[in-house]
């Protein structure tokens, strides 16, 4: 008998197969919890790990380096809107492994700290944090559904305000998921006082590291059965699609110039940080 539900066969749960990647390069950097460190990442890990090697000595990145550094800036932001709002609520969304739900509670007692993701991966991140936060809130649905739309007006304070995070996820999906997911959240961050969406974008490659990464989009495309493409050439035109699609501001932050986000050249950098306001 098929017991798979409608939102186990969501068309986008093929983008949790680099979570165990992404969790193990986590935990190898020393940002994670070994629970979160899962048996699949270490032999994704293990397999890579000349390839990254020889990446790192001669490029001077690597897909784990890149991974570090959109975790940083992301916690950066996250950081300077929690000094700016300390009532506010946040959900990370396509959480995964992440080690950020776990290490922000630690941190900030009593915040409100909602992670989000399929219902098998949500599953297995519950499993991983119940021996060490058992109390963690960790919902398994597709963001898509109506069941997202529920958490987001039964979950969370109306009189407080409210950021989505999402790492590693949006570049997986079509131009037009991500303009659908953005109207969402636009439109649902309307009921709160102010509502914040940050998270990494690739754009297309200009520099020399181009075709590796060209070449390992394809890798992801054919391992994880999903679409890994580049859509945007300049911040500009990254902050002018968010505005369209329901927010108020849209700054796209690159590592290069991270304090300055009006920058509409791009320069360079693999990844950049959309920081979208209503």
């Amino acid at each position: 008998m098929n017991t798979k539900t409608a939102q186990d066969l969501s068309p986008h749960r093929h983008i949790s197969f680099t979570a165990h990647y992404t969790g193990y390069i986590w935990y190898l950097l020393g940002i994670s919890h070994e629970r979160l460190a899962t048996s699949k990442g270490k032999q994704l890990a293990t397999l890579l790990h000349p390839f990254e090697t020889l990446a790192e000595k001669f490029v001077g990145h690597s897909v784990r380096s890149t991974l570090k550094l959109r975790h940083r800036l992301i916690d950066q932001r996250l950081e300077q809107l929690i000094a700016q709002h300390p009532n506010i609520q946040i959900i990370e969304i396509a959480a995964g492994l992440s080690p950020r739900g776990w290490r922000f509670r630690q941190k900030y007692s009593g915040i409100n700290y909602i992670e989000v993701d399929l219902p098998v991966m949500a599953a297995t991140k519950s499993e991983a944090l119940m021996p060490i936060e058992p109390d963690a809130k960790v919902y398994g649905c597709d963001i898509f559904s109506d069941q997202f739309q529920q958490i987001l007006r039964q979950d969370l304070d109306p009189t407080r305000p409210i950021v989505v995070l999402s790492e590693g996820l949006i570049n997986y999906f079509s131009k037009d998921l991500i303009g659908q997911l953005s109207q969402i959240l636009s439109t649902a961050f309307k009921q709160f006082p102010q509502g914040y969406f940050i998270s990494d974008l690739y754009p297309e490659p200009t520099h020399r590291l181009a075709k590796v990464i060209w070449h390992s989009s394809k890798l992801l495309k054919f391992l994880s059965k999903s679409e890994f493409q580049f859509y945007f050439i300049s911040p500009q035109e990254a902050a002018n699609f968010f505005k369209g699609h329901g927010f108020k501001t849209a700054h796209i932050r690159q590592a290069s110039n991270y304090e300055h986000p009006e920058e509409q050249n791009h320069l360079g950098d693999i990844v950049w940080i959309v920081d979208a306001q209503v």
